[in-house]
């Protein structure tokens, strides 16, 4: 099953956010908050047998400059052992049509590594595809 996190998922969602990105980036009091505060970020969980395998999120995207909100994922892990079965793909849907529904938005956008090209070929097959955008990070 694919929904909305919970905060009573705080727990697990730290436990696979260590596996997708490594142990002390973020706290399980953190997440908590996030999941309780955080009304830009909407967090997706798949489920399996009452197991989270995996989880999405989305940043929800406000500028003055355009009349339009769009919204861009900017994290999706799978554990490995559940890869290929789909479940990416179930997610980013669910999460289209949440906003969709929620939020009106239709523009959604995916930063991804140059050299994923699994995640790639599964971001464009759902119908995203390389824009002209180059993306800068400076770290202080």
């Amino acid at each position: 099953m694919v929904r909305l996190a919970k905060l009573e998922d705080a727990d697990k969602l730290y436990e696979l956010n260590a596996l997708y990105k490594g142990e002390a980036l973020t706290t399980i009091d953190n997440i908590r908050v996030s999941l309780l505060d955080n009304k830009q970020e909407i967090v997706v969980v798949k489920e399996v047998d009452n197991n989270l395998v995996g989880f999405l999120c989305a940043q929800i995207k406000r500028s003055f400059c355009y009349r339009e909100v769009w919204a861009e994922i900017t994290e999706l892990y799978v554990k490995p052992e559940y890869r290929k079965q789909g479940f990416a793909k179930e997610m980013i849907m669910f999460i289209e049509d949440y906003l969709f529904k929620h939020h009106n938005i239709v523009k959604f956008e995916i930063l991804t590594g140059r050299n994923n090209l699994i995640a790639q070929e599964v971001y464009g097959k759902l119908g995203y595809q390389e824009d002209n955008e180059i993306h800068l990070r400076k770290i202080i």
